[in-house]
C-alpha cells in the first residue's frame, strides 16, 4: 500500500468539508469524492439565496472543490456559468490548496415567474449559454480556459460534456444537494445546506483503452462502427450511476462508506483527505488599490454625501469603507 494511502473506516478519517481521493486498481479508475457541510452552509447562508438558486450554486461549488483540489500548483480554478435564464451567472472560485468562495447572480422577477410555473430545473434556470473552466497559475503565466455550451438538463450532465469534448478522458460526475431541518443542542430549529459529489475517471496504462463510446468520430467510431466502452470503464460507470443523491449528502453514510459500498469487491484505496475552507481573498488593501486607479472625477462620482466610498465584495458580502481622500490620485 502506498505510504499516503489509508484504510477505509480508519477513525477520524475524512468527514465533512474534506475531499477524499480514491483509486480502484481493479478497474483502472481514480477519482475524488466529498461531502460538504459547514463550509457550504456558511457560503449559502451568508447570501440567503432563494432555494433554487442556492441549489445551483451548491452544485457549482461541489464540482469546483472536486476539481480544484487536484491542482498541483498554487493557482486558481474558476468554474463559471453564463446564460440567458433567470440565474444568469454562477461563479465558484477555488484558490489552491484549500480556499473556496462563490456567488450567484439572478433576476428576481424572472426567477419568481419561473417558480410560479414550476420551471426550476437547472437547464430552465440557467437557460442557453456557456460553462467555463478557467485555470490561472498567477502572474507571468497564460490562463487556460475550457468552454462548453450549457448542453444538458443538469450541471453534472453539462460537466460531462466538458470532460468528453475538452479533456477527452472518460469521466463520470455525480452531484447532489440537500436541505436538512433539525434542532441544535439547545433545541432550536435550524436549517442547513449539504452537498456531495464524486468524479471518477478511467485512467488505464494503455491510452488506446480510453476511447469513449459516446464520442463521435475517431474516439467513438472506427471504420463506421461504434466502439463500446472498455469493460472496466463500463462497470465503473454503471456503479457510479447507481448512487442516489441522498447517499451523496447523507451525513450518516459518509464518503468512505459510500466508496466501500460501490467498489469493495474491486478493492478501493483511499488517500489523505484535503480539507477545504470558506475563505475569500478580498481585503481592504486590494480594494484600495483598485480605487486608487480611478480618476478624481470617478471617485467624486462614486463617493456618497459624506465623502465616503463603500465597496461590498460579491463573494463574501463584506463591506469596506474608504474616505475619498484616501484613494484620490496623488
Amino acid at each position: 500500500m502506498a505510504e499516503n494511502a489509508l484504510k477505509l473506516g480508519e477513525p477520524g478519517f475524512a468527514g465533512d468539508d474534506h475531499v477524499l481521493p480514491f483509486q480502484v486498481e481493479g478497474l483502472d479508475v481514480r477519482g475524488r469524492a466529498v461531502q460538504l457541510g459547514p463550509m457550504l452552509d456558511g457560503i449559502l447562508g451568508r447570501h440567503d439565496y432563494p432555494a433554487p438558486v442556492a441549489r445551483l450554486l451548491a452544485e457549482a461549488i461541489t464540482l469546483t472543490v472536486l476539481l480544484g483540489t487536484s491542482l498541483k500548483f498554487e493557482g486558481k480554478l474558476i468554474v463559471q456559468t453564463k446564460g440567458d435564464g433567470p440565474v444568469d451567472l454562477l461563479v465558484a472560485d477555488f484558490a489552491a490548496p484549500e480556499n473556496v468562495r462563490a456567488y450567484a447572480r439572478f433576476d428576481q422577477a424572472a426567477l419568481d415567474a419561473a417558480i410560479s410555473v414550476g420551471a426550476t430545473e437547472p437547464h430552465e434556470l440557467l437557460g442557453k449559454g456557456i460553462l467555463a473552466f478557467t485555470i490561472d497559475q498567477g502572474a507571468h503565466t497564460q490562463r487556460y480556459q475550457g468552454i462548453v455550451p450549457l448542453d444538458g438538463h443538469t450541471l453534472e450532465e453539462i460537466a460531462g460534456v466538458y470532460f468528453r469534448q475538452s479533456e477527452q478522458i472518460p469521466t463520470k460526475v455525480r452531484l447532489g444537494v440537500a436541505e436538512l431541518y433539525d434542532r441544535d443542542a439547545a433545541g432550536k430549529a435550524r436549517h442547513r445546506w449539504r452537498a456531495g459529489g464524486m468524479v471518477a475517471q478511467f485512467l488505464p496504462q494503455a491510452p488506446e483503452r480510453m476511447r469513449q463510446a459516446d464520442l463521435p468520430g475517431g474516439d467513438g467510431e472506427e471504420a463506421g462502427h461504434k466502439i463500446a466502452d472498455d469493460d472496466n470503464w463500463a462497470e465503473a460507470k454503471a456503479m457510479v450511476e447507481t448512487i442516489d443523491a441522498d447517499e451523496l449528502t447523507d451525513p450518516n453514510v459518509g464518503t468512505e462508506r459510500l466508496l466501500f459500498r460501490l467498489f469493495h469487491e474491486r478493492g478501493v484505496r483511499v488517500y489523505q483527505p484535503q480539507q477545504v475552507f470558506d475563505r475569500c481573498s478580498c481585503s481592504r488593501e486590494k480594494l484600495k488599490g483598485v480605487l486608487s486607479g480611478l480618476s478624481a472625477e470617478e471617485i467624486a462620482h462614486t463617493a456618497d454625501d459624506k465623502g465616503e466610498i463603500a465597496v461590498t465584495c460579491e463573494f463574501c458580502s463584506t463591506t469596506y469603507r474608504f474616505e475619498a481622500a484616501e484613494v484620490l490620485p496623488q
